[in-house]
């Protein structure tokens, strides 16, 4: 007699194989930014067939069709009538729309990272750092060295963190909090890369003179940028004057000691009078925040990519203000899963 699963267990089941495969949707819509679909839609005045499409993309129709069955799936892309026809074609989504490589929130560079082999080799290290046997599962994964020494030796990868920074900035000040930003006029980006993250805010912002501050070798090899100034050294040591100091997804790369430091150094650089530092960083367990699953897996992230980086909670952020000699602060949560942090001297 064939057993009937209870249905607690089906469903148990069912979740755990949505784990099992949680890396599929990923690693299609990679696929789909590699082949450049979302662009191709965008472009296209009406659905495009399946046979249109393929002819695009020069590819086979049949692999094609389940690729866009399975995103469809998704929610990635839809299917609409062409015209009046009883003929089926494709269009992009809202999300979709956010993949596309020319478009303008340009999330697709943050999925390439992500996907990436370099930033997904770090995970199968991950149980042997949590239990002590490796310092850093990045390092663990490649060859003791760590994600900022590795980017500085792969201009490639250094260029995929830079453009999901820019990514970053784009939709978590420059549309979401542009207000931070009056009144000041001169603003250094610590950790700012290559400067593409300062040049949206200065485009957006077109009053402030932008100062990106990072290590030499890498500000040695940044791009000329209107109304940013490149300037090499190391943060732990000091940061240039401004109005403000802009740190953005840096102090969760650190420990709290290192934060605190950080923290300091960028206190030492603004006016007692009038200036700020403005963190961009997520808090973990914000009340009503539809972003707290994806907090908690950038969580996981910092685990998995640094040696004692952690997204924190709001009493573990106050922790390190007061630390650092700030005498108060306001918190802004901005459309994604960041929030704007303001520190006062």
């Amino acid at each position: 007699m064939e057993k009937i699963i209870p249905k607690v267990e089906e469903e148990a089941q069912l979740e755990i194989w949505k784990f099992v495969f949680g890396f599929t949707p990923m690693a299609v819509v990679k696929c789909a930014i590699e082949l450049g679909i979302p662009d191709i839609l965008e472009n296209h005045e009406t659905p495009m067939t399946l046979t249109e499409l393929a002819s695009k993309l020069g590819c086979s129709q049949p692999s094609l069709y389940r690729i866009m069955r399975f995103l469809i799936q998704y929610k990635i892309f839809n299917q609409k009538p062409v015209s009046e026809t009883s003929v089926i074609g494709y269009v992009n989504t809202p999300l979709s729309q956010l993949l596309a490589r020319n478009g303008k929130s340009r999330m697709a560079d943050f999925v390439l990272l992500e996907s990436s082999p370099v930033m997904l080799s770090p995970w199968h290290k991950l149980s042997a750092t949590v239990l002590g046997h490796e310092e850093s599962a990045f390092k663990a994964a490649h060859g003791g060295v760590d994600v900022w020494k590795y980017a500085a030796m792969n201009p490639d990868h250094d260029k995929l963190i830079n453009d999901a920074m820019a990514c970053d900035a784009r939709v978590a000040v420059v549309k979401g909090c542009p207000e931070v930003f009056e009144g000041l006029k001169t603003v250094v980006d610590v950790g700012g890369g290559d400067g593409t993250a300062l040049r949206l805010i200065v485009e957006a912002c077109p009053w402030i003179k932008g100062i990106n501050f990072d290590l030499p070798h890498v500000v040695s090899v940044a791009p000329t940028l209107t109304g940013v100034e490149h300037v090499g050294g190391n943060m732990f040591d000091h940061v240039p004057k401004a109005d403000a100091a802009y740190l953005m997804k840096v102090l969760h790369d650190w420990g709290d000691e290192e934060c605190i430091a950080i923290l300091r150094k960028c206190r030492e650089a603004i006016p007692k009078d009038g200036g700020k530092v403005i963190i961009v960083e997520a808090v973990v367990g914000q009340e009503d925040d539809k972003f707290s699953e994806v907090v908690l897996m950038l969580d996981m992230v910092m685990m998995a990519h640094t040696s004692k980086g952690k997204e924190r909670t709001l009493k573990e952020w106050s922790y390190v203000i007061q630390e650092a000699g700030f005498t108060h602060y306001t918190i802004k949560h901005v459309q994604t899963y960041h929030s704007v942090i303001e520190l006062y001297p």
